[in-house]
């Protein structure tokens, strides 16, 4: 029997909770269905109503699907981050209902910059930039691994921040106005060092996001989003004017 931990939660929290790390960790694909409301009764050491109350909210919130007389299972991906606006995957994350937290990897200013960077930034001589590598967690699994460059001649006090009590997408919208984006997307398997980071095997499938930004006629940001594959789907939703 495989007992749920001690914590004050509400047991059908630690239901969902146990539901949530089977679907992040893959252990539970997409369109799998679930074991019935007895199986997980028994091998929880729960309430049938426990179980169930938790399936019910897990699916109002997208990630179940019940079909009646056949049984629970786990919902197909919908579209989380879109790619026309630039969104905070905090808010994202804790939207869909689930726990957000941060951990960051690297935080320092770089000062002699590659070439690639200085081309990126259209910097015409040597300057510095500001990196910082962050790693977004969902229900404790890794979901994006962020790397940001960014001018420190438009954010100031960069370096000087805690980005585990707040995004960087925060920090940077209230630092400096926003005025153009570039999003570019490619895939790409994963190097060891992000496969070790995202908790996924080296030569996966990654998604990745590449994003620049303006502050007027100046590039504030150079950025690099890379997502699990099989963990994050990008997509969006238009509505078009009437004609």
């Amino acid at each position: 029997m495989e007992m749920l931990p001690e914590s004050a939660s509400p047991l059908y929290e630690k239901v969902k909770d146990f539901v949530l790390g089977n679907i992040g960790s893959g252990k539970w694909e997409r369109n799998t269905r679930l074991p019935s409301e007895n199986e997980l009764v028994s091998t929880l050491g729960v309430s049938r109503m426990t179980v169930n109350r938790a399936l019910r909210e897990l699916t109002s919130e997208g990630h179940l699907r019940r079909i009646q007389g056949v049984g629970t299972f786990v919902a197909p991906p919908r579209p989380q981050s879109t790619l026309i606006e630039i969104s905070n995957i905090a808010t994202e994350i804790t939207a869909r209902g689930s726990r957000y937290r941060a951990a960051v990897v690297a935080l320092e200013r770089i000062e002699t910059p590659s070439p690639e960077l200085l081309i990126a930034f259209e910097f015409d001589t040597l300057r510095p930039v500001d990196h910082s590598v962050v790693l977004h967690f969902e229900n404790d699994v890794p979901v994006q691994l962020e790397e940001r460059f960014v001018n420190p001649a438009l954010v100031s006090f960069y370096l000087e921040q805690d980005f585990t009590r707040m995004t960087t997408y925060d920090y940077l919208q209230n630092a400096t106005p926003l005025t153009e984006v570039e999003h570019l997307i490619s895939a790409r398997p994963a190097g060891p060092e992000q496969a070790a980071l995202l908790q996924m095997r080296p030569g996966d499938s990654c998604l990745v996001l590449h994003r620049k930004t303006w502050s007027g006629p100046v590039i504030a940001t150079v950025n690099t989003l890379t997502y699990v594959g099989s963990r994050y789907v990008l997509g969006s939703r238009y509505l078009h004017g009437a004609k």
